[in-house]
């Protein structure tokens, strides 16, 4: 206990002082996990069944926040785009990623020279990218993105494993049965996939509505017995379709996106305890990759794996995404850019890797990991450092929208709130709330003036710069008042 607590803790410590500078703070806590290791501080773990299981754990809570946090009206225009990175981006990126592979492999290591279907094995493993990167540095930079760009990058990351993984399965099957990769073998290997993303589909549906449906109906004076009845349903979404053959990855996320879109009691509580949740649990499955590696052999590994690293980043991925998006004309060629730079490898690549070295046969499986989780810090180090760098020099943020009043209305009250900063306009109408011609069942309940916080009534005088928090039961009205006061 002493132990984790010190992981814990300076993990914290250091994500937070990374933050600062622009450095991801899920690459710190690769960097706790392997400073503490065998190589580091001398903890020894090597058990990859432990963390895999820990990656999946991890996956599940990771991929369900991120679908409640998504707002579907966001993804509902770039469902395409999202969908067709999320499985034809996959496969150019392993094809292309594998071709790569065979050849710098018998030219650099010939000691380590990959036949075909291990090259497309480790390209697999690295081909989709991580939805706990994505999520991460995306909401933690509070920067805007025009042309619907985040939930793009979000919808793809939290939908692109299910290809990945069934990649990562075939070809793993193929090494162990030494059966040659033919037609019959693609058939049903594309019947399997179909199958299994309409099963994580229908699971994810399916769950998601009965979980609303079920903390609605729970009446229970302890609040936080909501979010752990939400935590219960999300690990039925991905062990029940599992169980029927669905993809259990693609389920979670989605049973998440409609639990969040979905009028549910307690919402607020339950999201704040995911969000912590999530953190919690993002901590400890990438200290625990770090544990998994010994840094040393990573030396022997930098050569190939910086030119395969940058080969992906600059080559790989860039051609999956413009070949991948080339019939949706919606997105400028900046846009195109961006997305192929926010193609970030994480913690997804690792567990993957380490199915290879769960199975006893697959040749230079403790290699293939090694190269994986080189190339996931290279990525976090030069794509995940330069997200915001990257978007502002393509001219694609939008300011923040800064909020003066952390409140959220519970979804039983059938109202809207807005904020709205006080200008001429609005002061031309005269000086206090009384002379204000506000719409019917419109009231301002509370005014934030430079740090003070004041509850007001009629005679409360109004100035320049003023913050109204605004509550209607007329939700077009009041988005029409806060436009025209502009």
């Amino acid at each position: 206990m002493l132990i984790l607590a010190a992981l814990l803790f300076f993990s914290v410590l250091v994500g937070k002082a990374g933050s600062k500078y622009g450095m991801p703070a899920l690459l710190l806590f690769l960097g706790v996990g392997m400073l503490a290791g065998q190589d580091g501080f001398g903890l020894r773990f090597d058990n990859a069944a432990i963390a895999e299981f820990i990656g999946m754990f991890s996956l599940c809570i990771i991929l369900f926040s991120g679908g409640l946090d998504t707002d579907f009206k966001e993804i509902r225009t770039v469902l395409g785009p999202g969908v067709v990175l999320a499985t034809l981006g996959v496969l150019i990126t392993t094809a292309a990623t594998g071709v790569f592979i065979h050849e710098i492999m018998s030219w650099l290591l010939p000691s380590y020279k990959f036949g075909w279907t291990e090259s497309f094995l480790l390209a697999s493993i690295m081909s989709s990218t991580d939805s706990a990167s994505v999520f991460s540095i995306l909401n933690s930079s509070g920067v805007g993105l025009k042309e619907r760009l985040k939930p793009t990058l979000e919808l793809e990351s939290g939908s692109n494993d299910p290809m990945a993984y069934l990649l990562v399965i075939l070809f793993i099957s193929i090494i162990e049965s030494g059966a040659d990769f033919s037609g019959d073998l693609l058939l049903d290997s594309t019947l399997k996939f179909l199958l299994q993303m309409a099963g994580g589909a229908l699971g994810g549906i399916v769950i998601g509505y009965l979980t609303v449906k079920v903390v609605n109906a729970f009446n229970s004076s302890n609040e936080f017995f909501y979010p752990i009845m939400v935590i219960a349903c999300c690990f039925f979404a991905f062990t029940l379709t599992n169980l029927c053959g669905g993809n259990s990855y693609l389920a979670v996320y989605i049973a998440g996106l409609v639990v969040g879109n979905k009028k549910t009691a307690l919402k607020r509580t339950i999201t704040t305890f995911l969000g912590g949740f999530t953190w919690l649990v993002q901590i400890v499955m990438f200290l625990t990759l770090g544990l998994l590696v010994n840094p040393v052999e990573l030396l022997h590994i930098i050569l190939p794996a910086c030119l395969l690293g940058l080969f992906m980043i600059l080559i790989a991925r860039p051609v999956a995404v413009f070949l991948s998006l080339a019939p949706f004309k919606r997105f400028s060629m900046r846009a195109r850019i961006f997305i192929s730079w926010v193609g970030l490898r994480g913690a997804v690549p690792i567990i993957f890797a380490t199915y290879a070295l769960m199975s006893p046969d697959v040749e230079h499986a403790r290699f293939m990991f090694n190269i994986v989780f080189f190339i996931t810090i290279l990525s976090l180090l030069i794509q995940g450092t330069t997200v915001n760098s990257m978007a502002s020099w393509l001219g694609l943020t939008t300011p923040p929208v800064e909020k003066k009043f952390n409140i959220n209305l519970p979804d039983e009250i059938k109202a809207s709130m807005q904020e709205m900063t006080v200008s001429g306009i609005l002061l031309a109408e005269g000086h206090t709330l009384k002379e204000i011609d506000l719409p019917p069942d419109t009231l301002v309940i509370f005014i934030k003036r430079g740090d003070d916080y004041l509850i007001p009534t009629g005679n409360t005088r109004l100035y320049l710069n003023d913050t109204l928090l605004i509550i209607s039961r007329h939700e077009k009205r009041l988005r029409d008042l806060v436009k025209n006061m502009r």
